[in-house]
């Protein structure tokens, strides 16, 4: 082979590797929508208000409420499962003075186009630098509408679904949602360390629309969303709680094993868990089309902290096939997350 040759050679596969990256980059830029907001046109508006402004030297869409019912301005055309939501996103709070308002914005997803069910992470501002610490760490929150609101998931799981982050009221945040499957993180400004981390999202619903999220007094701001559909994990809805169970508890006072013999009827479980925790102790709970929440009365062994005795355990989470898992505590001794697997 000659020089030429090699060279001709050479030149023709740097070609066809660019042509490749191109193609690369071209198909991920087909699988983005973009959403830069200067007006109402994409928006599908459910009990709140929009109008396209200028705000903080830029454009974007204002949404404003004034009324207590659900609702928020779906992006025409989405339709997500996994992958990535990018936004900016702004909060101005208009309550009066003396008033308390943390005030709220954020994204929804897998949202239903009447807003009867969604995934949402949204953010408090106005908490970010209270004097109280408590308050400081409900700056940021996960829920999942209707069934499993702030409420409910700050008394059942204190700080598992919340937590601080640096905010400020009428200042642009940048905000970046990564999903898959069950889980999903909560980016803010570009940092590579999620603020929040959801495993196990609550939701029934695996796919819907994504959405611009407001509260009632105060007006909110949004810019530059971008959605990036991903391949999904192949996650299905209402698998059998019945069986036999090898569990593992990993908590903040070590590993709890232990072995769950489940029953369902219906919506109703029931079995007996056998392990660290106890031997042979009745279990009931529940089962919505694969969620599971399982209670029963552990043994909490002595030596450790808290008075040794009778009390409650509770195992929440999904069932996908011969897998599950989710959050679990002992009341008021451990809390952490459980995995198991089904025996043959």
């Amino acid at each position: 082979m000659t020089d030429m040759t090699m060279v001709s050679t050479r030149i023709g596969m740097l070609v066809f590797l660019a042509l490749l990256v191109s193609a690369s980059f071209a198909r991920a830029a087909s699988d983005a929508q973009m959403f830069a907001l200067s007006d109402t046109k994409e928006l599908v508006l459910l009990n709140v208000k929009a109008d396209p402004v200028e705000y903080q030297g830029r454009k974007a869409v204002r949404l404003t409420k004034d009324t207590e019912k659900d609702g928020f301005a779906l992006l025409q055309g989405t339709d997500f499962q996994d992958g990535v939501i990018e936004a900016d996103i702004a909060l101005k709070i208009t309550t009066p003075p003396g008033v308390r308002m943390p005030g709220f914005v954020g994204i929804a997803f897998r949202a239903r186009p009447d807003a009867s069910r969604y995934e949402l992470f949204y953010l408090r501002p106005g908490n970010a630098r209270s004097d109280d610490q408590a308050m400081r760490n409900h700056s940021v929150q996960y829920t999942s509408e209707p069934d499993f609101d702030w409420y409910k998931l700050r008394r059942e799981w204190p700080w598992v679904y919340e937590t601080h982050a640096d905010l400020r009221p009428e200042t642009w945040t940048k905000v970046r949602i990564e999903v898959i499957g069950r889980a999903a993180k909560l980016f803010l400004n570009g940092s590579e360390n999620p603020s929040l981390v959801v495993d196990g999202l609550k939701g029934q619903d695996l796919r819907g629309g994504v959405a611009l999220w407001s509260y009632e007094g105060e007006e909110a701001y949004f810019s530059n969303v971008r959605i990036t559909n991903s391949t999904p994990l192949p996650v299905k809805n209402g698998s059998e709680a019945s069986g036999t169970w090898q569990v593992k508890c990993s908590t903040d006072q070590g590993v709890f094993d232990g072995t769950l013999q489940l029953a369902r009827d219906g919506g109703r479980v029931t079995g007996t868990w056998s392990g660290n925790l106890g031997a042979t102790r009745p279990v009931a709970g529940t089962w919505r089309n694969g969620y599971v929440e399982l209670s029963f009365n552990a043994e909490w062994p002595s030596g450790g902290p808290g008075a040794a005795g009778t009390v409650a355990a509770t195992l929440a989470g999904w069932i996908d096939g011969d897998s599950a898992g989710g959050r679990m505590k002992v009341e008021d001794r451990t809390d952490g997350r459980w995995t198991a697997t089904r025996k043959p």
